[in-house]
């Protein structure tokens, strides 16, 4: 069985005895590579059916472009997920002190309001995060599928505050459900023609304390959390040592040395991590010859020259009068970055706050497929926070206080609160991938092309996010204010 990222299942035939029971079929599909035949069903247990039949038509039209890929190939890979034109990371850290295989119930998991709650909190986060000033990058979904893997362990007022910022439903056992499967879906891990996505949960308990089994195993089967247990207590230096040592591997040497000497606890007893990396490249790649050096407007009216990615394409593009939307698949399909340009030069900080997570819905909904000339300026992001701060405000202050009930991770009552929460984040884009970044040099080539109906110049700030195109999961978001930095 393929899992959909919500409602739409595909199933081959000969398998029904796995079909849902009251399941409606919406038509089948024949695999032209392996020959196989697929029904392509709806969930019965899903409140929005056109969201479904939509989520099918994808699923046969992804279906279709693999398999026209991978004839070639002497083994089709009938259910590939595919993805960006760069590099990305992120790592959330989260520390606890003290203070002195599958479910069963996978089988519908609620992907949906994971999905919507995600949305949300990518906006509300966006709008603490924006404060600074500067370019800006994080990884909403990495942040929030940490807090979730808290969430599984908070009690009380403790879990009513996280479940209000992160919009989670009451309901702790859909949560994780729905979280687990989400992150299966994207195929963590899996590397295939262009991209290479990971994800990697971690979590490092005090040598011999005490955590419900319950707790861990929630985290095993939902998230693919790792379990160590290591001496904080007694060699901090050594357990930092090795969360380094982790790091570094799971994002593939591109941070090193995150914890400083010093950075953890003799009272730390329990540090979960998550590490997000994401290589890959445009399905429709700009052409390095085509780079050229070009203005670009920096907040303080100032031009700096960049050098700016030039292409024509089909594009589903929006012109929304104050502000132009341009999304840019990456290879398969199954991620797009979407770009969002204001009208004005010194506009963004106008269009940051008139942001929401229904706008944001709204118009990537109202993009249509046009013939565009995009400019877009090669850039690499290099983010760091502490977020005790920013979701504290954002209301959920008890987790980071001796108050805080994590009662779900050890059976004793406010006998744990959250003490760290550390996200960094990295994103490069250029005209191929990472390993064209090096690749940029030569004599500048114009554009020779007729003149397209839309031109989309990405010359002064804007803003930026990489989703899942399949079930809408915001996975990074930032802004571009200086291609310099």
């Amino acid at each position: 069985m393929i899992n959909m990222p919500s409602h739409a299942i595909a199933i081959k035939k000969g398998q029904t005895r796995e079909k849902a029971v009251g399941s409606q079929e919406m038509g089948t599909f024949r695999c032209d590579s392996c020959g196989e035949d697929f029904f392509i069903v709806h969930d019965p247990a899903s409140v929005d059916k056109k969201l479904a039949e939509r989520q099918a038509k994808w699923l046969e039209k992804v279906l279709a472009d693999e398999h026209e890929r991978d004839k070639s190939e002497d083994q089709p890979e009938c259910a590939r997920r595919c993805l960006l034109g760069g590099v990305c990371l992120a790592l959330v850290i989260l520390f606890f002190c003290q203070g002195f295989a599958a479910r069963p119930d996978e089988v519908n998991p609620p992907v949906g309001s994971v999905v919507r709650a995600n949305s949300k909190f990518s906006a509300d986060l966006y709008a603490k995060l924006r404060r600074q000033s500067g370019n800006l990058f994080f990884s909403p979904f990495s942040i929030s599928a940490m807090l979730a893997m808290t969430y599984a362990g908070a009690r009380g007022q403790t879990a009513e505050q996280l479940a209000t910022v992160l919009h989670l439903p009451a309901d702790q056992a859909k949560t994780q459900a729905g979280f687990g499967a989400l992150i299966k879906g994207f195929h963590f891990g899996v590397q295939a023609r262009g991209y290479q996505l990971d994800m990697a949960n971690g979590l490092w308990t005090q040598k011999g304390y005490t955590f419900l089994r319950s707790f861990a195993e929630t985290l095993r089967l939902d998230y693919g959390a790792d379990v160590r247990e290591v001496d904080f207590g007694g060699d901090a230096e050594g357990a930092r040592a090795g969360l380094n040592a982790w790091v570094e591997n799971r994002t593939h040497g591109k941070i090193k040395d995150l914890f400083p000497p010093g950075a953890l606890e003799s009272q730390t007893r329990l540090v979960l991590a998550d590490a997000i990396y994401f290589k890959g490249r445009w399905a429709r790649q700009f052409r390095i010859e085509q780079t050229q050096d070009a203005p670009f407007t920096v907040p303080t009216n100032r031009k700096i020259t960049v050098a700016m990615m030039q292409q024509v394409g089909s594009f589903t593009y929006l012109d929304n009068g104050n502000f132009q939307a341009l999304e840019l698949p990456y290879q398969g399909g199954k991620l797009a970055m979407c770009v969002f340009l204001p009208r004005k030069v010194d506009g963004l900080a106008e269009f940051e706050k008139a942001l929401t997570a229904e706008k944001l819905a709204e118009w990537i909904a109202r993009l249509q497929q046009k013939t565009v000339l995009v400019a877009l300026p090669k850039f690499k992001i290099t983010t760091a926070f502490d977020l005790n701060r920013d979701l504290a405000e954002m209301g959920m202050p008890l987790a980071f206080g001796t108050e805080a009930d994590f009662s779900g991770m050890n059976g004793k009552s406010k006998d744990l609160f959250l003490s760290r929460v550390v996200h960094k984040a990295v994103v490069e884009v250029n005209e191929e991938g990472t390993e064209a970044a090096a690749a940029t040099g030569g004599g500048v080539v114009a554009l020779s092309v007729p003149r397209p109906p839309l031109d989309f110049r990405a010359d002064h700030p804007f803003l930026f996010l990489i989703r899942d195109t399949g079930s809408g999961a915001v996975l990074f978001m930032g802004r571009l204010e200086n291609p310099s930095k």
